[in-house]
């Protein structure tokens, strides 16, 4: 098992990047291999998961090389993909097998989507149901709720759906069958999630729609190769964003980073705990905006963080978690029982570990109570496998008493590569 110890930090300094955004990486490979011509992606995240969708498309006939830094994707064409002559492995990524199973469900051939045991425990039913809405036929374990999924493409027809969930992932598989489906598909949803689908299914020439709580994609046409500019994934740069603002005396630049309106719960949060945290050069790329983000060390108070927030912040609550276990006052995180859901449990993962490290926590059915503290306890934590929880207390030991040892870090593989690197490379001691 590979273990990490992080020792305390004077202080956290430095100009740098993080890897290209994951949930980009993926759309751009789908879209890329059912566009016509070759699509060439820059930026690319070279992590386990968009490996297991580039690695699933390469096994169902598309093309794709990497050469000078850039990744070359053959596309196929919207009728193009071959039948796999073997099961489509997404290892741990929830991304490549939910968005995938609404791109099969209208294929021509059969095939089955897998993974790793982590992915194989995960809900797939609020995919699956709306897709059998429209004609889909797929079946899994537990009554089609889990993976190994078995789906046999078929004929499919445009759908309403309001989605019982704000999920980007639901929202995607359904655009994506809708692509190959009979008129059109409506997707609304509470509140709006991440639209990285809608913008890139735009920029490759399909006829689709922003509604104030969802979209609506019309079937058939066709896509056309493009080249993509992926962002850095904010995501990642939550880590460093809580690193500098945490650890005294830090100051932190980090680069094209991008801030989609969908995705910038983190910073929002931040501001109103009191962050100096700034955005300048912005601009647009390939249809996402992009700044670089200036942060400063800065006292933090506890808030409470619910309503629309959350879906806009879903996947940083690990690392936001850290930033109110370092805050003054009291801060309630609550409407976040999708984190119940993700890679692991976060609510209970994130109160286990921050309860070893000396933090009050009650853990509530729908989120988490952080009296925050001056300093951590030095401790030994579990990562779950869970790699946004690896990460998250990784930067905890910054800012513990003596250091903090995280179990399993080999799961950040998934998402950043070189992420303890360049951590220990912008801590200074």
């Amino acid at each position: 098992m590979n273990n990490c110890t992080v020792q305390p930090a004077l202080h956290v300094r430095g100009d740098i990047s993080v890897p290209g955004d994951k949930s980009i990486s993926h759309r751009a490979v789908m879209l890329g291999a059912l566009g016509k011509g070759v699509t060439v992606v820059r930026g690319f995240l070279r992590g386990e998961d968009t490996f297991s969708t580039l690695n699933a498309f390469r096994t169902m006939g598309v093309g794709a090389r990497e050469d000078a830094g850039a990744l070359f994707i053959d596309g196929k064409g919207m009728n193009g993909l071959e039948e796999p002559s073997d099961v489509l492995d997404c290892g741990n990524s929830g991304t490549s097998m939910r968005l995938m199973t609404g791109l099969l469900a209208g294929q021509k051939f059969f095939s089955v989507l897998t993974g790793d045991r982590y992915l194989r425990n995960r809900p797939m039913g609020r995919v699956i149901e709306p897709l059998g809405r429209m004609g889909a036929k797929i079946w899994g374990r537990c009554g089609g709720a889990k993976a190994p999924l078995a789906v046999q493409g078929t004929p499919l027809k445009g759908t309403s759906y309001a989605s019982p969930v704000a999920s980007a992932q639901v929202k995607s598989a359904l655009l994506l069958a809708g692509l190959f489906a009979e008129g059109d598909t409506v997707v609304t949803e509470p509140s709006l999630s991440r639209d990285h689908s809608e913008r890139m299914l735009r920029y490759f020439g399909a006829d689709v729609e922003q509604l104030s709580s969802g979209a609506r994609i019309r079937g058939g046409g066709s896509l056309e190769a493009r080249e993509v500019l992926v962002p850095g994934d904010i995501s990642s740069a939550a880590f460093f964003i809580v690193a500098a603002l945490v650890v005294p005396g830090s100051e932190l630049l980090i680069r094209g980073v991008g801030t989609n309106p969908t995705r910038t719960g983190i910073i929002d949060i931040m501001l109103q705990m009191g962050a100096s945290l700034e955005l300048s050069n912005e601009r647009e790329v390939c249809g996402e905006p992009v700044a670089d983000i200036l942060v400063r060390s800065s006292r933090l108070k506890g808030i409470e963080i619910g309503g629309e927030l959350v879906p806009r912040a879903i996947d940083e609550f690990p690392a936001i978690c850290i930033a109110a276990a370092c805050a003054e006052g009291k801060t309630i995180l609550r409407d976040a029982k999708e984190l119940r859901v993700k890679e692991t449990d976060r609510i209970a993962a994130m109160a286990a570990n921050l309860s070893k490290a000396g933090i009050t926590v009650i853990e509530t059915e729908d989120g988490l109570e952080i009296t925050g503290s001056e300093r951590l306890s030095a401790c030994s934590v579990d990562s779950f496998g869970d790699h946004r929880i690896a990460m998250s207390m990784m930067v905890a030991g910054l800012v513990s008493d003596s250091g903090i040892q995280v179990s399993d870090i080999g799961c950040i593989e998934t998402s950043f590569p070189g992420f303890a690197e360049l951590l220990e490379k912008v801590a200074c001691r």
